[in-house]
């Protein structure tokens, strides 16, 4: 039986760049800054710089948690072979976990025990009108899988027994204007993703030993990367 378990936590998915250090389902030190390519530059250090919050080593790590996606197709390799890096190196377990869950979590974690009767839809920017989501009812019960959606105003007309729906995450930023005469819809601007809140889902998954393969994993990144050429001037 181990006494404490640590595990480092990195979320890559979206321009955030986020590190944690989770205590027995508990973060104790977060490390993390919202720019573009962060990951590349900032990540090994932001690792380090957790570590000495946390006041623990390397060797102290039980396993190491990602951010799986879907997301920044960019974002999500960084975050994904640092971690199996880290993981072959030390020889402790890569543990995944999906983006729109964490984010489902740590929005809930942060409205001081508000009772939802609405749905909640974490939602990761893709491009455009276009955005990564899944919905979730007020049990944080996955009720519709994650999707690429193109978002118009006839997006969440559903009616049911819900009273309406909540949209969050870098996804949601660009629909604040488009549904600001829908009252089903409310949109929650500003939230930002962050390791931290994927400590219990990752803690939980540790103790019930549900663990990846280093060699085989990759992250889910939901549409295939495609390479474009910049256009002739």
């Amino acid at each position: 039986m181990i006494e404490n378990t640590y595990i480092l936590q990195i979320e890559t998915a979206t321009p955030v760049c986020s590190v944690a250090i989770g205590k027995n389902g508990k973060t104790i030190a977060t490390v993390e800054a919202d720019g573009p390519n962060l990951h590349a530059s900032s990540l090994t250090l932001f690792i380090e710089e957790v570590l000495e919050r946390a006041v623990i080593t390397r060797s102290d790590l039980h396993a190491v948690a990602i951010s799986k996606g879907p997301g920044s197709y960019t974002g999500l390799r960084i975050g994904v072979s640092t971690a199996k890096g880290l993981c072959y190196a030390l020889d402790i377990p890569l543990i995944a976990v999906n983006t729109l869950e964490a984010m489902v979590s740590g929005f809930v974690s942060r409205q001081n025990g508000s009772v939802f009767t609405r749905i909640l839809v974490p939602m990761i920017d893709a491009r455009r009108m276009e955005v990564y989501m899944a919905k979730y009812n007020a049990q944080l019960e996955c009720i519709a899988e994650t999707t690429a959606h193109i978002i118009d105003e006839s997006s969440f007309s559903e009616v049911g027994e819900h009273t309406g729906y909540v949209l969050f995450g870098s996804g949601a930023d660009k629909l604040d204007t488009l549904f600001e005469d829908q009252e089903m819809v409310q949109v929650q601007v500003g939230f930002r993703n962050a390791a931290s809140f994927f400590d219990k889902l990752a803690f939980q998954k540790f103790q019930q030993g549900a663990f990846e393969n280093i060699i085989y994993f990759e992250p889910y990144y939901l549409k295939d990367f495609i390479a474009t050429t910049p256009k002739k001037r």
